[in-house]
């Protein structure tokens, strides 16, 4: 079932690239949280996608908002990742039980393996105020996500 504007936002614990423990509790009443499903670290679209959230951090890691990238991969996986492309926001691992997460979003492809590209603002109170599902073929876009930021204001 996925999760609808609204609903209240399905609380995880996963670890980051570094093997800290993440979770979504972890912001309540202090941060929006942008929560970014991704397909799989090292692939091409999925790069770009995140190389742009990098290159607009200040818009996405403040005193406001925190940004939290989720993939099935392990957590070596998005390590390695993580340096290679200078990611230094928190990847977060849903390795094991593998996809647990993401299926409680309601973005995980069954027939893949996979997390969809789906994007969730979720309010201070843990109230999911804004979402966007694409094909794991289609790219979002981060303007989209300053437009939802801006629209918390």
């Amino acid at each position: 079932m996925s999760i609808e504007i609204g609903d209240s936002a399905p609380d995880f614990t996963l670890s980051d690239q570094h093997g800290q423990t993440v979770s979504l509790r972890d912001f309540s009443g202090r941060k929006n949280v942008l929560l970014v499903f991704y397909p799989r670290a090292f692939s091409g679209l999925c790069g770009s996608e995140l190389g742009g959230l990098r290159d607009g951090i200040d818009d996405f890691v403040n005193e406001d908002v925190q940004l939290l990238c989720v993939a099935v991969d392990s957590m070596f996986a998005q390590r390695a990742w993580a340096d290679q492309e200078k990611f230094e926001y928190p990847l977060l691992s849903d390795f094991w039980p593998h996809g647990e997460a993401t299926r409680a979003y309601g973005v995980f492809d069954e027939s893949r393996g996979v997390a969809l590209r789906a994007t969730f603002l979720i309010d201070k109170e843990g109230a999911v105020r804004w979402k966007v599902v694409n094909p794991i073929s289609e790219a979002r876009d981060p303007e989209d996500y300053r437009t939802a930021l801006a629209g918390l204001s």
